[in-house]
Formats: C-alpha cells, structure tokens, sequence
C-alpha cells in the first residue's frame, strides 16, 4: 500500500524532524520504505507518499553488473530519480549508488540511446519499462522516460567540516546563505546557480526554509545532488562562526550604500540574501560585515531571489578568476 516516509533534516550532525507529511505533486525524488527508514538525498527533507510497485510490465535486461534483481530482493530504503539530469549527475558523483535504470522502450532518439549506452557502461542494470509504470515509479509522467532506483545518499559535512575541506584544499570558501527563502522552486534555482559558480555550500536556518524535496530536485536538474545544503539550528550564530574562521558576511539590502561591484569578493565570503520582499531578518542583518544593493537601471525594484544571487555569485567568480 501507499506508505508516507518521513526523512531527516541534517542539521550540525544531527537528525531532526521537520515539517509534516504531505502528498508531493512533482515527484523528482519518491522515496520507498517504512516511515523513518530513509535517509535524505543531501542535507535537507522530503516527506512524500511513494507510489505503489509498479505491476509485471518491466522487462528485466541483464547488464554488465549481471542479473538484474528484482524489485522484492532491493533494499527497502531506496529513492527513486527521474530525468535526465538528475540521474545523469547521480551517475557522475555517486554511481555505486544506483541500483537500476528504467528507461522507456518508445523513446528511440539520440539522446536516449547515448544516455542508456553510458548507465549500461557504467555497470548498471538497464529494464526496458512502458509509461504507466515509468508513471507509478516517479509518482507522474514528467520522467522523460527516465527513472532510476538509489540508495539515498549519506549527509557528506557539518558546516565545521565543509569548511575545514576547503581551507584545507587552499580554496578560499564561498558560501551562499539564505534567509527565509521557503519557495521550493526558488531553492532549486539557487542551487542549480550555486552549482554552476562553484559556492561551496548553501546555508538556511531549520525554521525559516523549505527543506530539500521532490520540486527542488527536479528544478535545481542535479544540483541538489552536488552543492551541500546546510540546515542550521541559528543562522546567525553560523553566520558568526564563520566570521572567526576570517570569512566576511556580505548581506544584501535594498538600501545599502555601496553596490555589489564596490567591495573584494575575491576572498573567503558568504553572500546573505533575504526573500524576495521581506529580506533579510533583522538579527540576520545586524549580523552582515557589510551590506551591499545590486544596481538596479530600469523599472522594476527588486530581483527574484534566485536572480539575484546568481549576480551575486557570479560576480565573485569573475573576480576569483580575474585575481588568478
């Protein structure tokens, strides 16, 4: 039967509850097993109802890694990815952690047949699936005729150790930390860009945040799968912690003196946005180094949250790269 499985937040190297069950309509991650079985695919939450088994419609194909197993001998807390970039970046950072592919036996194109030569390189059991089952395993059809069976991915840091990795690394951190951001699709466009800067982290507090779930993952197309995100008992104490490893806090306000372009984010930083509209909290603020504003020339007064922290991070990658 249907069951709800309720997965943790990872929150400075503990488990927490957050949030309560619901039913998820744009299911990118459907998660099997008994409620509290799982664990989360990166530091975050998803609580959803994972769809029923799908019925005897899969063909098994045998694969490089052998046999393939059927669904009864897999183990019970597994997730299920969908579209091909999702899986695709599972594929690149964690293929051990992908037990089987479905692909859609209609789709013949380019791109499919590219994708399904690469899984079955890789090692990974392939099974030729129609619709309504690829339907039933992602929990609806926008799969692209991909689906794949993880296991979840282990939380990889506490916000001491991520940073301890870069120092260690002789990067200088940059960190993108949000504050009231509880939008699931904004999250994903703001992991999806804090990807392709190269920020090593994005920070949220526990209580003013949505956590990682079906509609993040499929917007931020795999980024979720790569870029840490932290949840944080108290984001300004974190905010603090780090500056005394020596990282300054730039926030951005509206009504800030100085612009994005007037300040060195050549250095170790962490960019603090607000939500769209209400901004930054007080506490949050009082906490920054500096406030800057991103110039804005035309008619409208503000960016969406997502946009502006891809000036933001991409401003300090140019900059990075302009000091060498």
């Amino acid at each position: 039967g249907v069951q709800t499985c309720a997965l943790p937040i990872w929150q400075g190297g503990q488990d927490v509850q957050h949030g309560a069950p619901k039913q998820i309509a744009a299911v990118g991650i459907v998660s099997r097993g008994g409620a509290g079985t799982g664990h989360p695919g990166m530091m975050g939450a998803l609580r959803a109802k994972s769809s029923p088994r799908g019925g005897a419609n899969a063909t098994p194909r045998p694969s490089p890694a052998g046999p393939l197993r059927g669904p009864e001998s897999l183990p019970m807390s597994t997730q299920n990815l969908y579209g091909f970039h999702a899986v695709t970046v599972r594929l690149k950072i964690a293929p051990e952690s992908v037990l089987e592919i479905h692909l859609d036996t209609t789709r013949r194109d380019a791109r499919m047949r590219h994708f399904a030569e690469r899984a079955r390189e890789s090692g990974i059991a392939v099974v030729d699936s129609d619709g309504p089952r690829l339907d039933k395993l992602a929990g609806n059809s926008r799969h692209q005729g991909v689906v794949a069976r993880v296991k979840p991915m282990k939380p990889r840091h506490s916000l001491d150790e991520l940073l301890e990795d870069v120092e260690a690394a002789g990067q200088p951190p940059l960190v993108l930390a949000l504050d009231g951001v509880t939008d699931p699709h904004n999250l994903g466009a703001c992991l999806r860009v804090a990807d392709g800067a190269g920020a090593h982290a994005v920070l949220a507090p526990v209580d003013h945040a949505v956590g990682l779930n079906a509609t993040v993952a499929k917007v931020a197309s795999g980024a979720a799968e790569s870029v840490p995100y932290l949840m944080v008992t108290n984001l300004s104490r974190s905010l603090n912690e780090m500056k005394e490893r020596g990282i300054r806090i730039i926030g951005t306000s509206d009504d800030a003196e100085r612009t994005l372009y007037d300040i060195d984010l050549s250095g170790p930083v962490a960019l603090v946005l607000g939500a769209e509209g209400k901004g930054m909290r007080q506490l949050t603020r009082s906490t920054c180094d500096e406030l800057v504003s991103i110039p804005m020339a035309g008619a409208v007064e503000s960016l969406n949250v997502s946009v502006a922290a891809g000036v933001c991070l991409y401003e300090a990658l140019r900059q990075r790269r302009a000091r060498g």
